[in-house]
């Protein structure tokens, strides 16, 4: 990991607990990469999920955890704005209240409106669930589109020159769609009808905090296939 940055918690302890294949997850591990922070990674086996797990997080009972001093937090946005709020260094948020405000609403509808959608096709099992969730997903990914291109204001990033939360928060769940649309032969992320996403995703993907902790398209496409085979099975 990288050396510690600087701020209010240098120095203190930090842990993260995490499920590899976890896009949430990676949405903390990706911002504390960025802020150059150092950290004890502790994977978790969401199946028996253990006392550490179960004492930090009483009320979800899931992860991420982000453990600093001795004290947790948790759901990976409020882990991402403590962190940016927390340490120095490239910041997350933009400094302008509304751009700020702005920031928290996409990073926002991504979590409630776009992932919600897009997990339906994740389920999805037959063709005709298949066709559903993705008819209902794209309307969502043109309203991304729209919202890159005013956020963006013509850079490279929802964040400008730099990634901010609202790249983090989309941009964990690369990985995934990659591989839900091989699986199920969708293109959620179309060149043609989605360019300026298809084109962020290629540059979010390239930055090093990214490409440092993203998990292997390998590993999940055969994870994800495993839990197709039990959600098939459960349905005959």
């Amino acid at each position: 990991m990288a050396a510690a940055g600087g701020g209010g918690g240098e120095g203190a302890e930090l842990r993260l607990l995490g499920a590899w294949s976890s896009p949430w997850v990676t949405r903390v591990q990706v911002a504390l990469g960025l802020k150059g922070l150092s950290y004890e990674y502790v994977e978790q086996d969401l199946t028996s999920k253990s006392d550490l797990l179960l004492k930090s997080n009483p009320v979800h009972k899931k992860v991420p955890v982000l453990i600093h001093g001795g004290r947790e937090v948790c759901e990976s946005l409020v882990i991402l704005q403590y962190v940016d709020e927390a340490w120095a260094g490239t910041p997350l948020l933009p400094s302008d209240p509304y751009d700020r405000a702005t920031a928290r609403f996409w990073a926002a509808y991504v979590n409630d409106t776009f992932v919600p959608s897009w997990r339906a096709l994740i389920w999805s099992t037959t063709d005709e669930q298949r066709a559903e969730a993705f008819k209902n997903a794209v309307p969502l990914v043109e309203t991304l589109e729209r919202a890159f291109r005013e956020c963006s204001k013509g850079k490279a990033f929802f964040g400008g020159d730099d990634v901010g939360l609202v790249d983090v928060a989309p941009g964990s769940h690369l990985v995934w769609i990659g591989v839900v649309d091989e699986v199920v032969g969708a293109r959620l992320l179309d060149k043609a009808r989605f360019p300026g996403l298809a084109a962020w995703a290629e540059r979010f993907l390239a930055v090093d905090a990214v490409k440092e902790v993203m998990p292997d398209a390998g590993k999940v496409m055969e994870q994800y296939k495993g839990f197709m085979a039990k959600w098939i099975a459960s349905a005959s």
